[in-house]
């Protein structure tokens, strides 16, 4: 399939065009005709697959007949790097086609979104928190919503987003057209589905399984030696473009000075960083300005950066889903990615889960010349899992073979 077969307005087309899309994806060869034929639409793809295309592109096609200047389609969503994704795909893809598109979430002032609201806008990206203080003030209505599409459902749920989503669904109209999409389907989020969509057609492709273009490997150490240990594989690592996960926002910030005073160029990204900096941030690192940036989940689906060539966790993923999430930042559009984990012995039932689920045995790898038995500083404490030091880590002896100079 190419995008000509899916009968797109010549000016989406034309958009299509400018954003270098050449054939569709799966999930969005899966999901955009039914989309685009009006029928509800469960989703499920895995992260970095083209996603954001396959809602956005209907939509879009959907608004170039009838009223302008009226909200007639919502797209609701956990974080606001997530509305500023999907809202970029909308400029995008619609550059020629004059839909005009704003997003609503917390953390900046109420008044220019209110202007936003007051000139008039066919699709509202929003995060549920601010979106409901907007229709509290009597900022936005959302009686004219045609098109509803709930992203990322699942994070919205660990997020504890879905009593608003709730409270949101009691404001549109009941006559709409949903889709809904989710990487992973605890129970609350198949009754969200039953109770928000209708009849829906349900689309996945990659369920549970990070890009087949990205490179796996563990990285036994004690907790205490884990940044000198990122210090050594940023040493044996292109650093052109490097995501750092840590677990915590005081652990995020500490790294990123400790590998600034080593000499990289870092930023950070968590909740503690206002809006316009943690946009700087993202800005800056998709430009290169940075070469690194340390940052804890909120980041795991809200950065779009299709040059990442390296993930490495800093601290290993409490569930296997939030471990292909991460991953999938790197070895996006089938480029390829490499992900290292450093993990402590405590973090061995982990493994054994994230390996079930990705269905292989990952490699434990060391690197030659490290001193994994270096003692616990005096008078230091690291954040974090309580650890002692157990000596030499375990692993396959030799320094990094498979690490691509990008």
């Amino acid at each position: 399939m190419n995008f000509d077969q899916l009968n797109l307005d010549p000016r989406l087309m034309e958009g299509v065009r400018s954003a270098g899309y050449a054939t569709p994806t799966p999930i969005q060869a899966a999901a955009i005709p039914p989309a685009l034929a009006g029928n509800d639409l469960i989703g499920t793809a895995q992260t970095g697959t083209g996603k954001t295309a396959a809602f956005v592109l209907p939509i879009l096609q959907r608004l170039l007949s009838g009223p302008r200047r009226r909200t007639r389609a919502l797209i609701v969503t956990p974080t606001r790097e997530l509305a500023e994704q999907i809202n970029a795909t909308i400029r995008a893809l619609g550059s020629a086609s004059g839909v005009r598109s704003a997003t609503i979430y917390g953390g900046v002032p109420m008044p220019p979104q209110e202007r936003a609201l007051r000139d008039g806008v066919e699709i509202l990206v929003a995060c549920p928190g601010r979106l409901l203080d907007h229709i509290d003030q009597g900022n936005a209505r959302l009686d004219g919503i045609e098109v509803l599409v709930l992203d990322e459902a699942d994070r919205m749920f660990d997020m504890g987003f879905l009593p608003a989503v709730r409270r949101i669904l009691k404001q549109v109209p009941a006559k709409r057209q949903t889709m809904l999409f989710s990487a992973t389907f605890p129970p609350e989020i198949e009754q969200l589905a039953a109770q928000a969509l209708r009849n829906p057609q349900r689309v996945a492709v990659g369920l549970t399984q990070p890009a087949a273009t990205v490179t796996h490997a563990l990285y036994p150490v004690p907790q205490h030696l884990k940044t000198g240990l990122t210090l050594e594989l940023l040493k044996h690592t292109d650093t052109r473009s490097v995501l750092i996960f840590t677990r915590t926002r005081h652990r995020a910030s500490r790294l990123a000075r400790q590998l600034e005073r080593s000499g990289y160029r870092v930023t950070s990204l968590h909740s503690d960083r206002t809006q316009n900096q943690r946009q700087a941030a993202l800005d800056g690192f998709r430009n290169g300005t940075y070469q690194v940036m340390v940052a804890t989940d909120i980041a795991a689906r809200g950065i779009d950066v299709a040059s990442i060539s390296h993930v490495i966790n800093y601290d290993i993923p409490d569930t296997a889903d939030a471990y292909i999430h991460r991953i999938g930042r790197t070895g996006r559009a089938e480029r390829e990615g490499d992900a290292f984990t450093l993990v402590t012995p405590e973090d061995d039932a982990t493994v054994k889960m994230i390996e079930r689920a990705v269905g292989q045995r990952i490699p434990r790898e060391t690197i030659a010349g490290f001193d994994y038995s270096a003692p616990v500083p005096e008078n230091t404490q690291f954040a974090g899992r309580s650890q002692q030091p157990r000596g030499q880590a375990g692993g396959r002896g030799g320094s990094q073979q498979r690490r691509p100079s990008r």
